[in-house]
């Protein structure tokens, strides 16, 4: 596992799993399987609801945020 996280990048895996949901979307759009990409759909939208609702969101600071809090890049 350490070689693989070593060839391709986080990005680069991150691009693989979107190639991949965008291959089964297609094909079950082409099968028309419209019902089984509505639960999908729903049982995505409730796991990240549940990741957002568990999220400790008191301890994130705008400096870690990486935002830019200071006036010096305005035009």
């Amino acid at each position: 596992m350490a070689q693989i996280q070593n060839r391709f990048s986080r990005r680069t895996i991150a691009l693989f799993w979107c190639l991949a949901v965008g291959i089964i979307i297609g094909v079950l759009i082409y099968l028309e399987q419209i019902a089984l990409l509505y639960v999908l759909a729903t049982l995505v939208l409730v796991g990240l609801l549940l990741i957002v609702g568990r999220a400790d969101l008191e301890k994130v600071g705008r400096e870690n945020a990486g935002f830019n809090t200071g006036g010096e890049d305005r035009i």
